[in-house]
């Protein structure tokens, strides 16, 4: 098992994080943007991550690995950004320019408050893979220090 596995591993974790807050932070600007280049009101987003696993990814497959210590985590991917199909709260505003025929607003489906706590558990997950990292660096350079 190389030393750099666990550095690559916590680096796939710093990049995954990286994006989940920047898609956040776009979720958080368009709290109140009730017309899209789509059409309609802003849908939050969000980040599908899965495993950054070589081989195979059926249930046998992690069997082998849990029961045979065979290999650590790869770290982890994103495989794509989604929309939330929720549909937003409508709001009774008649003057507004994106009303519909009855005089209500689609708002979009972004909970300020949720996004914060996402954001929150993104930032803590990113400092994590930085500690990773950091203790990782400190072994190697302990290692090489041994060897003088």
């Amino acid at each position: 098992m190389s030393m750099f596995l666990g550095i690559d591993a916590a680096a796939s974790g710093l990049t995954a994080e990286r994006l989940r807050m920047d898609v956040i932070s776009n979720n958080i600007a368009n709290a109140n943007t009730t017309r899209t280049e789509e059409g309609g009101a802003y849908h939050r987003r969000y980040v599908i991550f899965e495993p950054r696993e070589k081989g195979r990814h059926d249930f046998q497959s992690f069997l082998d690995r849990s029961v045979n210590k065979l290999q650590a985590g790869q770290g982890v991917r994103a495989i794509g950004i989604r929309d939330d199909d929720e549909q937003g709260p409508l709001v009774y505003d008649p003057g507004h320019p994106d009303a519909n025929a009855d005089g209500y607003v689609e708002r979009p489906n972004v909970n300020v408050v949720a996004e914060m706590v996402d954001m929150i558990t993104a930032s803590r997950a990113y400092e994590a893979n930085v500690t990773s990292i950091q203790a990782a660096k400190s072994m190697v350079t302990k290692v090489l220090d041994i060897g003088k």
